[in-house]
């Protein structure tokens, strides 16, 4: 008889499992919509909760029945437009040809920036006009306004926005209009429309295999640990091999989930808000996202809210919601 083995235990699809760089991502990577919007938008996970909808899935076996499905709530700020980034194509890839800041900078990011120099941003985008025939795309640079949040913070994350569309002339005009002014998740996204949030999520510190990847618990005679792989390897490999489960990070590593659905997108969240405010993060005074399903993250971590990169065939699916129970 050949002796019984199983299949390697744990998950290779993260790897490296690594710490990640900062406690929000950048993002690279965008859709290509025909609309001159902003494709991000970024809140801070204020909690959890439920929420009574009307199944509206052809097919489903709940179809026009109530169900209840768990649901995120995000605190979503406006944001703040402090400058403009211009980007050209290059045989290395996009490399950033220039870029344009307001003048009166927000005091909380006073420590934040520094070196700046600012010049007359009107002169220099007259010049830039002439020379859309060199720029590729064109990002926003913006920052949050955690003061207006739940949060008890004061300093702004920065961070760049692409702006969607074909038409570069398009793009150029928006981004001059919302210069120095706030963006609203409400005029980015619509109610029933799929999105991706990326984040970091919960960090865990350093854990074992088996808390890690899943690897089985040795016997209780075993020579050495219990709480450990059986071998590293072959006896003659000079080395170990990096698919051996070993102890390491776990947690605090960016991840993006696809396509949740937006149920609902509030102006005012002192109507979302329970008695109390939400536990371990405060009151929702500004507009608010209640998305389906969960986010990566703990509480108070900012989620980047991004248009779908691979949506299902119909993009904006609207449901009827009855009620949200927190």
């Amino acid at each position: 008889m050949p002796e019984v083995s199983k299949p390697r235990a744990g998950s290779l699809a993260f790897y490296p499992r690594k710490r990640a760089k900062r406690i929000y991502p950048v993002v690279k990577t965008y859709p290509q919509l025909d609309r001159v919007l902003p494709l991000l938008f970024a809140g801070y996970k204020a909690g959890m909760g439920r929420a009574v909808i009307v199944d509206n899935v052809k097919g489903s076996p709940t179809f026009n029945k109530e169900i209840v499905v768990p649901v995120t709530i995000l605190d979503c700020p406006p944001l703040k437009v402090l400058g403009i980034r211009f980007y050209k194509k290059t045989v290395k890839g996009l490399r950033v040809l220039t870029e344009v800041w307001i003048k009166d900078l927000p005091k909380d990011l006073k420590r934040k920036i520094k070196n700046l120099k600012i010049t007359n941003h009107e002169k220099k985008l007259e010049e830039l006009e002439k020379k859309l025939n060199e720029i590729e795309k064109i990002r926003l640079i913006v920052c949050t306004q955690p003061r207006l949040s739940g949060l008890k913070k004061k300093k702004p994350e920065v961070f760049e926005v692409e702006i969607g569309g074909k038409d570069v002339k398009q793009k150029f005009e928006y981004a001059k209009k919302v210069l120095g002014k706030e963006i609203r998740v409400s005029e980015i996204f619509r109610e029933g429309e799929y999105v991706d949030v990326i984040g970091v999520t919960k960090g865990k510190g350093t854990a074992g295999p088996v808390k890690r990847f899943g690897v089985k618990i040795q016997r209780r005679k075993a020579t050495q640990k219990r709480r450990h792989v059986g071998t590293l390897g072959a006896e003659g490999l000079g080395k170990v091999l990096w698919t051996v489960p070993q102890a390491g990070q776990l947690g605090y590593q960016r991840r993006t989930e696809l396509n949740k659905r937006i149920l609902k997108i509030g102006k005012d969240g002192r109507e979302i808000t329970p008695k109390g405010g939400f536990i371990r993060y405060g009151v929702i005074s500004s507009e608010y996202l209640v998305l389906e399903g969960s986010v990566p993250g703990p509480k108070k971590r900012l989620i980047m809210v991004r248009a779908a990169i691979r949506p299902p065939k119909v993009r904006i699916m609207p449901v009827e919601v009855r009620e949200i129970i927190i």
